[in-house]
């Protein structure tokens, strides 16, 4: 049976570089309790005042793990990504500490498959990821783009010219583009969830949902 994780589980974070630093200091702006661990000084003494605990150790001893406790977390994020041995051997200690839920950075496809073999849970690609969602930013229309398993995708873009001035009813976007309006958001006001009966104006922007590819022809259509 799979264990249940509390949603606000303290969280253990390895590594505290640029992507360990801001998923520490996110977390603690949702308020989770977070252990930051590294070998520099410098960053340990960086982060003290800005994420819940900081320590100075060396993730790549597992018994160095054991003194800070690493094992009562049920959620690990390894945040090192520039030594792929040190990365690994890292993982490894925490699987072997039996954490449940083990996040891993890599910084290549060949390095994530050996983090998942060896037993991380979930293996993130930063670099790769952000630089997928700016090839798609960079046509001007669309604003933000996060992009789901299975070419599945969700935009904040300007609407094209084709869906304006008229319902999304009306528009057709559905049966002709194939994607669904999600919310719609007028100057000065707040998103709100769309209808079919929402009228898209010149100076709205539109959530869109729907297969990446089909986002990306309906976001080239005449503005």
């Amino acid at each position: 049976m799979v264990e249940r994780i509390a949603h606000d589980a303290p969280v253990l974070i390895i590594g505290l570089g640029r992507f360990g630093a801001a998923t520490a200091g996110q977390l603690e702006r949702l308020d989770r309790d977070v252990l930051a661990v590294d070998t520099d000084a410098g960053l340990v003494q960086k982060w003290a005042e800005r994420v819940t605990h900081t320590v100075q150790a060396d993730a790549r001893n597992i018994d160095a793990l054991r003194q800070i406790g690493a094992q009562d977390f049920s959620i690990a994020v390894v945040a090192v990504g520039s030594s792929i041995e040190a990365s690994v051997l890292i993982t490894a200690n925490l699987v072997d500490l039996k954490i449940p839920q083990i996040w891993a950075k890599a910084i290549s496809q060949s390095h994530g498959k050996i983090l998942a073999r060896i037993g991380a849970n979930h293996v993130i690609y930063p670099e790769a990821e952000a630089g997928e969602r700016v090839a798609h930013l960079v046509s001007g229309r669309m604003l933000d783009f996060i992009e789901f398993d299975d070419d599945f995708a969700i935009v904040k873009m300007y609407p094209p010219k084709a869906i304006r001035g008229m319902s999304l009813n009306d528009s057709g976007i559905r049966t002709k583009h194939r994607l669904t309006v999600v919310g719609v958001k007028s100057p000065g006001k707040e998103f709100t969830y769309a209808t079919p009966e929402t009228v898209i104006s010149n100076h709205d922007l539109i959530i869109v949902s729907g297969n990446s590819h089909d986002i990306e022809r309906f976001a080239g259509l005449q503005s």
